[in-house]
């Protein structure tokens, strides 16, 4: 973790998320007590921070500073509303190609993914709160710099933003093998948003549930998946030149 990318101790934690800081993460003893440790679990809890709690040697390993059992990993970039990301895509007259990602929890992946979305015109990126990559330095280098970019949106709900998005007209399309459906057969000409799911256990099945489309990669050889970043690559290009 990059120091400047972290900030440590109970009363500075506390300090950031009542300044709104973009805090990806915060990681608490387990086990720690007393009336300001109290305070800054009210606050996560309040404020639906994302947070773990972890051994003490985890801290330690994070910083050799006086962390008084608290760690937070605040984010480079500030990240967008949806709902003023929808607006100022209807407000330009755009055809929005959107990317959900559905608990994708590496890194380097996140980070690709975001290079990927960045060369094919790809109008902003959603996320969870909670169970998301963070944006650190892994992500910031292996986008080569496309983080700054690339709106990024955090949602409470992957299922809630999916709702926001058909309401305001447009398509979701799951990347997953549980279809007959290739890609190809998909249009991506119209307004768009395509969900990719984790490393391992792919599209949450509730999600699944509540999509317009769901749509797969031919696949010829003994393995069953591809990288999520490359998968998301195959798809961005698919759309790309359906739009040319």
């Amino acid at each position: 973790m990059e120091k400047e990318h972290q900030i440590f101790g109970i009363r500075a934690i506390l300090e950031a998320i009542d300044a709104g800081a973009a805090i990806d993460k915060v990681f608490v003893q387990k086990e720690a007590s007393g009336d300001l440790m109290k305070k800054l679990l009210a606050a996560l809890k309040r404020n639906n921070v994302n947070h773990a709690f972890v051994p003490i040697e985890k801290l330690n390993r994070l910083t050799p500073n006086n962390h008084q059992g608290a760690v937070a990993t605040i984010s480079p970039i500030a990240f967008y509303d949806l709902d003023i990301l929808l607006e100022e895509l209807n407000s330009a007259n755009k055809t929005p190609l959107l990317l959900i990602l559905d608990q994708i929890s590496d890194a380097r992946n996140f980070g690709a993914i975001i290079r990927t979305a960045e060369c094919t015109g790809v109008h902003g990126i959603i996320i969870s709160k909670s169970g998301a990559a963070p944006v650190n330095g892994d992500t910031v280098k292996t986008s080569a710099g496309a983080v700054f970019n690339m709106p990024i949106c955090k949602v409470e709900h992957i299922k809630d933003a999916i709702f926001t998005l058909q309401a305001s007209g447009i398509k979701t399309v799951a990347a997953t093998e549980k279809t007959d459906q290739l890609l190809y057969d998909v249009s991506f000409s119209e307004p768009v948003a395509i969900i990719m799911g984790s490393e391992d256990r792919g599209i949450n099945p509730s999600v699944l549930k509540i999509v317009d489309e769901k749509a797969k990669l031919p696949m010829f050889g003994n393995i069953g998946s591809l990288n999520v970043s490359v998968a998301c690559g195959a798809f961005l290009y698919e759309a790309v030149r359906q739009r040319q």
